[in-house]
């Protein structure tokens, strides 16, 4: 048995007994923060897609690979067969807990795929209970964060915890791009949020957008985790078939009717040949908007077009009377903001090569001779953040807030941070004691970081 403890995946939990009068919490996860599974339309048993350590590519390629349907405003997956579905089980919990469950990654213990899970035992701890005082909602985060399904899935949640902890209202955390959809929720259900919701406790949400993050993203893919565990997980490449065709992702691209300190750019090294004469110039591209300025590359136009009227649901929405908001936004990161592709010594001849700037090309230039070609990455201007979300746009969430607090971490890490954990206990009731080190700014007014 003593050989078993050295095993992650053999710890025990720690027993904690639950306070009825505690308020009920929803968690609620972002982009790439919830379990998606695979189901059969016919008959079958639901394989996971999304997150997974073994036979990652090959289940993400079968089986996830998806394209935008503009009739019905939804990502559908190209598999007509299957559809995607995200478990339900442990109230919600079990698909934002740890994003890979199987006995190999809790043995490794992967650090990027527990998720929530540090912050549900934290809550566990204080005596919260699954089922009646706590709930997750994970979604299908390939969707629009204004779509139906998502908007009805959270009204559902809310009901559900409001009912099972005796009609008490419900104190929302989310993170990251769970802001957005909570955001869309209240625009588009005020009555709703008003009626079930307490408090809001936000924590690294791109309001304003992640500009070098997702304008990257969109251009040459996403890669998870960093090291060699990228190997056990879906290539940037095979990620990059999927997010252009995500609204989602579109709706967290910089928005242009913020006034940033300076604007995000997206620089291009290019040949320019005039006549005779051949020079290499870089060449900038403003806000990738609806009907202004966007360079012609693989975008869809039609998501794009949906994701600005969802900016425009965003720039609007208004904080209920009543409701009690927080916000934690990550500090001490370097974040991308300005992308570039190409150089002045290799420059990029077409835009279209944008979109393989860091692939491996093995070009076969005799039939007993092969050499490799690498693509240079692509080189960012970096401003103050959580390493994904400029603090800039994290902490411009337009709302009164009670609190907004600049942490040093990490995106992914904040939800594990004991400073965070601290400030969640102080704003929920359940302990006083918050560390000194955080650095705290009191709003007394709504306008501060606009």
């Amino acid at each position: 048995m003593s050989m078993l403890k050295l095993c992650p995946c053999f710890y025990g939990r720690h027993s904690a007994v639950s306070d009825s009068d505690l308020d009920p919490v929803l968690l609620v996860s972002g982009m790439g923060g919830s379990i998606l599974n695979s189901k059969p339309k016919k008959f079958g048993l639901e394989t996971r897609v999304w997150v997974r350590f073994l036979l990652a590519e090959l289940e993400f390629k079968n089986k996830a690979w998806s394209i935008y349907n503009p009739q019905t405003g939804y990502t559908e997956v190209l598999n007509k067969d299957s559809e995607i579905v995200v478990p339900q089980d442990d109230y919600g919990l079990y698909a934002i807990d740890i994003l890979d469950p199987s006995p190999l990654a809790k043995c490794v213990h992967l650090t990027e795929v527990y998720h929530f899970h540090d912050m549900i035992e934290m809550l566990v701890n204080c005596g919260y209970k699954k089922g009646t005082t706590l709930f997750g909602y994970g979604y299908d985060f390939r969707q629009s964060n204004r779509v139906g399904n998502s908007m009805e899935g959270l009204k559902a949640k809310l009901e559900t915890a409001y009912e099972a902890s005796g009609k008490r209202k419900v104190n929302i955390i989310t993170h990251s791009m769970g802001g957005l959809l909570v955001s869309c929720f209240m625009s588009l259900y005020k009555d709703v949020f008003s009626m079930f919701v307490n408090k809001w406790i936000c924590i690294g949400c791109p309001f304003q957008g992640a500009p070098g993050c997702i304008n990257d993203s969109i251009l040459t893919g996403l890669q998870f985790v960093e090291g060699f565990e990228n190997y056990f997980f879906v290539s940037r490449w095979t990620m990059h078939q999927l997010l252009l065709e995500c609204p989602s992702i579109y709706e967290m691209l910089p928005n242009p009717a913020f006034k940033w300190e300076r604007d995000p750019q997206i620089q291009v090294w290019r040949k320019q040949s005039n006549d005779d004469d051949t020079s290499i110039q870089a060449e900038s591209y403003g806000l990738l908007t609806y009907g202004g300025n966007a360079i012609p590359l693989p975008f869809n136009m039609s998501i794009l077009k949906w994701a600005t009227e969802t900016r425009k649901i965003l720039n609007d929405v208004q904080l209920p009377e009543g409701v009690s908001f927080y916000n934690i936004y990550g500090t001490s990161c370097d974040t991308p903001f300005d992308v570039c592709y190409g150089s002045e010594t290799s420059p990029v001849d077409e835009l279209s090569e944008v979109c393989h700037v860091t692939l491996l090309y093995l070009i076969h230039s005799t039939p007993a001779c092969f050499f490799l070609v690498w693509w240079p990455q692509p080189q960012y201007s970096y401003v103050d953040g959580d390493g994904t979300v400029p603090a800039e746009s994290a902490k411009a969430d337009g709302y009164a807030a009670v609190e907004r607090v600049g942490i040093p971490g990490e995106h992914r890490a904040l939800l594990r941070d004991d400073k965070v954990f601290q400030l969640i206990k102080k704003w929920l009731g359940i302990e006083q004691n918050v560390s000194k080190r955080s650095r705290t700014v009191k709003v007394m007014d709504s306008h501060v970081y606009i």
